[in-house]
């Protein structure tokens, strides 16, 4: 694989990955109710979900998709429902900073979980892996020290990208710290949540 290979799949992935989705909105809104720390699992498993479509792209497993299409739709799904999940709860309980701390041990895992889901279930991720990379990519000339090379790049230009998202929101919530505050950024959060769950439901 050449330098410009390298290149050319940077600048896709670049772009694709700056426009906000689904998985960036929900980022967000996490966020904003969470907090940074809270927030960096479902930020890694976002991540991570990226990693697992570029590794099946490279080892020529794009059939996988076609075969167990049921099996992605129902990833979806449960990634959307987790999501309206947790839109129900932010605008019910008024996350704050004592309310978050007690969660935070409990959704540590179900926020990575929830993330890696997103973005096995999200359309734009598959097409983009399965069907764009192949055709910017060479993959047959993808040797393993290749593979390693793009399994970075892809790590770092996914936190390079989202890292300043989540920064933004957390520094907004920073901001904004008295009870009638956080109460409508919560509720803000929840209907941010709520939309990349409708976002991800209704995508085909």
């Amino acid at each position: 694989m050449t330098l410009t290979g390298f290149l050319a799949y940077s600048a896709a992935l670049a772009v694709a990955v700056a426009v906000p989705g689904p998985g960036i909105v929900a980022m967000v809104a996490r966020g904003l109710g969470s907090g940074f720390r809270s927030t960096l699992p479902f930020t890694i498993g976002i991540a991570l979900g990226d990693l697992v479509y570029l590794t099946a792209a490279v080892l020529g497993l794009a059939f996988i998709a076609k075969t167990f299409g049921l099996a992605f739709m129902a990833i979806k799904y449960a990634g959307a429902a987790y999501l309206l999940y947790l839109a129900y709860k932010f605008w019910t309980s008024g996350v704050g900073i004592d309310n978050v701390s007690a969660q935070r041990a409990e959704t540590l895992f179900t926020g990575f979980l929830s993330g890696l889901m997103i973005t096995l279930g999200n359309p734009k991720v598959m097409v983009f892996y399965l069907a764009l990379l192949p055709a910017i990519v060479d993959l047959s000339t993808v040797t393993f020290a290749n593979y390693l090379v793009l399994v970075a790049l892809t790590a770092l230009i996914l936190f390079a990208i989202l890292l300043p998202y989540l920064a933004l929101a957390t520094r907004t919530r920073a901001l904004l710290q008295t009870p009638s505050a956080i109460k409508r950024m919560s509720r803000v959060a929840s209907c941010f949540l709520g939309g990349a769950a409708v976002a991800i439901a209704v995508r085909v």
